[in-house]
């Protein structure tokens, strides 16, 4: 491999095929428009080969790209042999209507166990913990969001928020300003959620704003329409994003569209018009996965310098520390005690069918 290369990270997170990086993967992770790759469960063998793939990526670039997974438990879980099944969020929700101080403390440990594993193999970050408020419409969400309550959901996602931080992650809250109340799926078409921003503000938003006053350090918007504030989808919204989220809710921390190959980000026209939406409103970094061409059309096309506010955000939410290898992670007393309370809080449910 050659040396490092020193450039600053650029605003695009892309994909990769498989357990190796090929030589027009490598060309593509060294494109100045590039800041992170996201990996799926087609990039996973074992925690070996995971390491060595995480150590490549990193090496590339000074300072190192930004690797991310959507890797939340249940139905979400990207990398499955040698790690800990992680159960659904809904199960620890279950768990807090009989005891809320047990749910909680669950939780941190599940964030744990779910960073600490990540971290000993080089994932920098995972797209997690899902804010939704379950109103039991939507089958995208459904089990992946902690309960019903706002109330709950904010309490559960601060707990493995904290563990997260522990095994030395930072946590990204996803899907602003809320899906939970739509029966779409924003991957398959565009949701329309017609409801008022009182309604909202009263419901969805809670968990966001309680959570951006104790160290959520991302969001992410959702693909979804609500007329009642704004004809373009939160991830596209100037009054979302800016007026919404960065002005009266004052949070400061990294925003990353959610994929912009899924169907709901296509009202915005091609990927270097969405990409550019999505900047406009206010996003720092954007998502290309599962569409090469589309990855290869943005990266040509796109002319754009991340601000430097951007750039700082990157650096704060890289991931910190961790284990050199699963098997030393194993060897650590904290670590066996949270697998052990993990491991009990109920079955790990079938893998969802999504494309992110």
């Amino acid at each position: 491999m050659s040396a490092t290369r020193t450039q600053p990270l650029g605003p695009v997170i892309v994909d990769i095929a498989g357990h190796t990086l090929t030589p027009e993967e490598l060309t593509r992770l060294l494109h100045p428009q590039v800041g992170g790759i996201i990996l799926f469960s087609r990039n996973y063998e074992s925690p070996e080969q995971l390491t060595r793939l995480t150590r490549e990526i990193h090496a590339l670039r000074q300072p190192p790209l930004l690797i991310t997974v959507d890797h939340e438990g249940g139905r979400v879980q990207r990398f499955r042999e040698g790690f800990t099944a992680l159960p659904a969020m809904r199960e620890l929700g279950v768990i807090w209507e009989t005891d809320h101080a047990q749910a909680k403390a669950l939780a941190q440990q599940t964030g744990y166990v779910l960073a600490a594993e990540l971290r000993a193999c080089g994932v920098d970050l995972s797209y997690t913990p899902v804010l939704d408020v379950d109103f039991g419409n939507s089958s995208v969400i459904g089990n992946r969001a902690f309960h019903h309550n706002p109330a709950a959901i904010t309490e559960l996602a601060l707990g493995l928020i904290h563990g997260l931080r522990d095994g030395g992650m930072s946590s990204v809250g996803k899907h602003f300003p809320g899906h939970g109340h739509v029966r779409a799926d924003s991957h398959l078409e565009m949701p329309i959620d017609s409801r008022p921003l009182s309604e909202i503000e009263n419901s969805d938003l809670l968990p966001f704003r309680r959570l951006i006053d104790n160290g959520l350090g991302a969001i992410m918007p959702a693909h979804v329409v609500y007329p009642e504030v704004d004809d373009k989808p939160a991830g596209f919204s100037k009054r979302w994003l800016g007026e919404i989220l960065r002005g009266q809710l004052g949070f400061e921390g990294m925003i990353f569209s959610d994929d912009l190959s899924m169907e709901g980000a296509r009202s915005a026209g091609d990927v270097i018009a969405r990409a550019h939406a999505a900047f406009t409103a206010g996003c720092d970094m954007v998502l290309v996965c599962n569409d090469p061409v589309a990855a290869e059309r943005l990266l040509a096309g796109l002319d754009y310098r991340m601000p430097a506010t951007s750039l700082t955000r990157i650096a704060r939410i890289h991931g910190r520390g961790g284990a050199e290898s699963l098997k030393k992670l194993q060897h650590d007393a904290h670590y066996v005690a949270a697998v052990a309370a993990v491991r009990q809080i109920g079955a790990r449910d079938g893998e969802l069918p999504l494309t992110r």
